[in-house]
């Protein structure tokens, strides 16, 4: 077992692992941490704690200090900075008549580097650009093209359900969903009812998908053919959460259909065939990525 704290850089970007060492770390305290990008300031969303080995990769970089008024107040500066950089730098890719659009910028803690992120349909030149604004800046530069998800979850904004982008309030990563999983759920497969504003499938898709998979085990799926207390029939349409299934009996003409439960049936044939395909995205707090 290895103790470790849990720190956030972003309100909702990954959990990151570092060694508290001696010291005791409670909630929402921000530290300063050394991570691949030099020394940075993050705030603590997992108290010391115990974790297996297994679950944290070695070694763990330490804690250098509980952050100082002095380091908050940098903090805030470099905020400040950063939106003068983002104006700055959208006039200058005007400047240049560059094809991308700037998204968001990063100030390293101790200023020794700005981050730009940017979305592009093609692969752009951006060197001039680099240079024009080193010189500016009087910094290292980085500029880094994100796709149409990220750009989402660093701008925020409202989904169709009038909640906050998922992505954006809790979601430390990415969910892998796909396609299948609106099949199985019975929703409709028109693209502006199970897309986000970001243009791909809502992550949403994937919260009820594993209940629906158990369900789905049970529940014969459609174009089945079932034997009922009327006889013997074909599915016609399933509902797994409400266990219900509507039947074609054999030889009906006039298109009434039979409403039965799942449990009042019984399984010829199964048309539905579980996947094993699916993608799962590991829980945040198993995330053991260095900094």
């Amino acid at each position: 077992m290895t103790e470790i704290i849990g720190v956030r850089f972003k309100k909702s970007g990954k959990t990151y692992y570092f060694a508290p060492g001696e010291q005791q770390f409670a909630r929402d305290t921000h530290v300063i941490v050394e991570t691949s990008r030099g020394l940075e300031c993050g705030q603590v969303v997992t108290p010391n704690k115990m974790m297996d080995d297994r679950r944290v990769v070695q070694p763990l970089k330490p804690v250098v200090r509980l952050a100082t008024p002095e380091d908050l107040k940098r903090v805030q500066d470099n905020e400040k900075r950063e939106k003068d950089a983002l104006q700055i730098c959208e006039k200058k890719i005007a400047a240049h008549k560059l094809e991308m659009k700037l998204v968001d910028v990063e100030c390293a803690f101790d200023g020794s580097k700005i981050l730009f992120y940017f979305t592009a349909d093609n692969r752009v030149d951006f060197r001039e650009l680099v240079k024009d604004l080193a010189s500016t800046f009087r910094t290292r530069i980085e500029l880094r093209q994100i796709g149409v998800r990220d750009e989402a979850k660093m701008l925020g904004g409202l989904g169709i359900c009038g909640r906050p982008f998922c992505c954006t309030a809790f979601l430390g990563g990415f969910i892998p969903v796909s396609i299948k999983m609106a099949k199985e759920q019975n929703l409709s497969l028109n693209p502006t009812k199970i897309s986000g504003s970001c243009g791909r499938l809502m992550c949403c898709l994937k919260y009820e998908q594993e209940m629906y998979e158990e369900l789905l085990k049970e529940t014969p799926g459609v174009d089945s053919i079932v034997s009922t207390s009327k006889g013997r029939g074909k599915v016609v349409e399933c509902s797994p959460l409400k266990g219900q299934l509507k039947v074609k009996l054999d030889g009906e003409q006039n298109g009434e259909l039979l409403l039965c439960q799942v449990s009042e049936v019984k399984i010829i044939k199964n048309t539905y065939r579980p996947a094993n395909n699916h993608t799962v995205a590991e829980p945040e707090e198993t995330l053991a990525e260095k900094a």
